[in-house]
């Protein structure tokens, strides 16, 4: 073979090769491109919330939004397939734990195409796809809506194709300027919280949350002993009588009945623990507010930092709204049980001993519930002022919330009497201690109260004898096991369960002195 053709054959070799590995270069870089697809698709997350027949109801009537959208479509309808980015946008802004503005408005879907929802769209005098409704999510739950409807609370939304359109729609109704770029803890409403008395109501679902975490925080961290086991009994039963929710009273009192049972002794020894998979015992598995608690963000208690406010927020809160709802006889009771639970299993050191602390300074017995619950006020606003100087130096406090001595004069003028106190939060407030207490309790009473008492979550109120019955067992002994029951029971019907109360507590008695006699 002369060197002509030989070279002439390499050269088409080496082209051969280098085409190849072309060719494999586009090939590679196709399924590059095809997984990086395939990857983003993977990521996308559905904000809006699915509904069918089965859950509808449920869903919007115990949401804790204001307000809610129902977009009623098709799985089938291109229309549809194609408006689903644009209202993903704007149920980003309202929706799910990392919503940048929660409370305000659920977002939420059908799917007509579904025979489980046809009834359901029918309700709703679906007409074509996508259609979107507007209204407060009670009126949804059992509701329905008509054409010709003049009064009805529930709106069609007819200017929503873009989600730009959607949001201007949704702005216009709440007199807002949101915008899809918004980001997480840039709510402008946030501030109104010192300013606008009603705000305390959205605390309503705060209290759920911070009362689940309490004892989330307390199974975590295993400091359920055999020395805090009565404090967190004592705990539970002001729970069972004053929690402002209706489904924590009813947790509680579950828990005190099957207390024994859900956090024997030896609940954190090896045998017990191999029994459970989440390290955190029996009650572990026990949702003490119902399995809608946690829902994952705060609504008053909202920081406009990740790290402020929230639990500790939303546990003030719980403490303030015991302190109103107790008896005058039940106030001494009431300041034990909270001293004891804040030192036992409150997890920040610091202000643990400060709260501790000021709990040691109390020198006399309380007498009336007015009494504990401007001793609570007092010792908040220490809190506060012992907080507002430790932020100000390091810069860790909240820029829209920054520690105030409370209430401002925004939420309670009457409150004041004279102040010197300077800007930046430090001096001396001469209060009118009538009409703090007056603040207090409508406060942290009827009006955080208000959103419950719509919604049918507060349940009867606890009678008079049963509080005296739970304070007289309960100075006497921790929890005797006919109290518990009592005092679970009592969640839905307190007055017809005082005289079994008196009567286990008789039989207790009797016990007591047979057991007394065989000792002697």
């Amino acid at each position: 073979m002369s060197m002509s053709k030989a070279s002439v054959i390499l050269t088409v070799i080496v082209l051969l090769l280098i085409s190849s590995k072309e060719a494999a270069s586009i090939q590679s870089g196709s399924r590059s491109i095809l997984r990086a697809v395939s990857s983003e698709n993977k990521a996308q997350v559905d904000y809006a919330v699915d509904l069918n027949s089965t859950n509808f109801d449920a869903v919007l009537r115990n949401t804790p939004a204001a307000h809610a959208i129902v977009e009623f479509f098709a799985h089938w309808c291109p229309a549809c397939r194609n408006y689903k980015p644009q209202y993903e946008k704007v149920a980003r802004l309202f929706n799910g734990p990392d919503a940048v503005h929660p409370g305000i408005a659920l977002m939420t879907r059908v799917d007509c195409a579904l025979k489980i929802n046809n009834k359901l769209c029918d309700k709703f005098s679906v007409s074509h796809y996508p259609m979107l409704f507007w209204g407060p999510p009670s009126k949804f739950a059992s509701g329905g809506w008509e054409p010709k409807e003049e009064k009805s609370e529930i709106h069609v939304i007819d200017d929503g194709r873009t989600a730009e359109m959607l949001l201007n729609w949704i702005n216009k109704q709440l007199g807002s300027s949101y915008g899809l770029d918004d980001e997480k803890f840039e709510n402008e409403h946030l501030p109104s919280n010192i300013s606008d008395l009603g705000q305390i109501a959205r605390a309503v679902y705060d209290v759920e949350e911070a009362t689940f975490f309490a004892f989330e925080i307390i199974l975590e961290h295993k400091m359920i002993k055999p020395h805090t086991r009565a404090s967190l009994i004592k705990f539970l039963q002001l729970l069972v009588a004053h929690h402002p929710s209706k489904r924590c009273r009813k947790g509680s009192a579950e828990v005190l009945v099957n207390f024994d049972d859900l956090c024997p002794p030896d609940m954190w020894s090896p045998d017990k623990q191999e029994a459970v998979s989440d390290n955190k015992g029996m009650l572990g598995n026990f949702q003490i507010c119902g399995k809608e608690v946690p829902r994952g963000y705060w609504m008053f208690c909202h920081g406009s930092k990740n790290d402020t406010r929230g639990f500790s927020c939303g546990l003030w809160v719980v403490l303030h709204s015991l302190s109103v709802r107790i008896e005058d006889g039940e106030s001494q009771f009431a300041f034990t049980a909270v001293c004891d639970f804040i030192n036992n299993f409150f997890i920040c050191e610091e202000c643990r001993e400060h709260f501790y602390q000021m709990c040691s300074s109390v020198t006399a017995p309380f007498n009336t519930s007015r009494d504990f619950a401007l001793w609570l006020w007092s010792t908040h606003n220490k809190v506060n002022e012992r907080l507002m100087k430790e932020e100000a130096s390091v810069g860790t406090g909240d820029p829209k919330f920054p520690k105030i001595i409370w209430p401002p004069k925004q939420l309670c003028s009457s409150c004041h009497l004279s102040s010197n106190q300077r800007e930046n939060g430090f001096g001396q407030i001469d209060w009118n201690l009538n009409e703090v207490y007056k603040f207090l309790t409508g406060y942290y009473g009827k009006t955080l109260a208000s959103l419950y008492k719509e919604k049918d979550r507060l349940g009867d109120e606890v009678t008079d004898g049963a509080i005296a019955d739970l304070v007289a067992s309960t100075n006497a002994v921790v929890v005797p096991v006919g109290a518990a029951l009592a005092i679970a029971l009592a969640s839905c019907a307190f007055g017809a369960l005082a005289c079994y109360w008196r009567s286990q507590q008789k039989n207790r008695k009797y016990y007591h002195q047979l057991h007394s006699l065989k000792n002697i």
